[in-house]
């Protein structure tokens, strides 16, 4: 797994390579909430554009971060998802309280 990001403005963009499953979650995890500890951000964007794979440990990993952020008025945007996680994303329902971008 190999995350990379900036910061613009209030917007924190997220790029997640690779698989998130139960083996690269615990760093997923700990590495969004470090990003997003400090203030400012109102929006975050998590881009899936490559990540080849996800499970249910990769659904909680971000409804963890929607509750952590949702109490700050911080929205999470699903930037360009690949098709086999787009599909998992759907039958999760996670696009009700997440939107997809791209």
């Amino acid at each position: 797994m190999k995350i990379s990001h900036y910061k613009q403005t209030d917007e924190l963009h997220v790029k997640l390579s690779g698989e998130l499953d139960e083996h690269t979650s615990a760093y997923v995890r700990t590495s969004l909430d470090g990003l997003t500890e400090c203030g400012g951000i109102k929006r975050l964007y998590i881009d899936m554009s490559e990540l080849s794979f996800m499970d249910s440990t990769g659904i909680g990993v971000l409804i963890g971060r929607y509750k952590r952020l949702k109490p700050r008025g911080v929205a999470i945007f699903l930037k360009s998802p690949t098709a086999a996680v787009d599909r998992v994303l759907g039958l999760s329902g996670i696009y009700e309280i997440m939107t997809k971008a791209g």
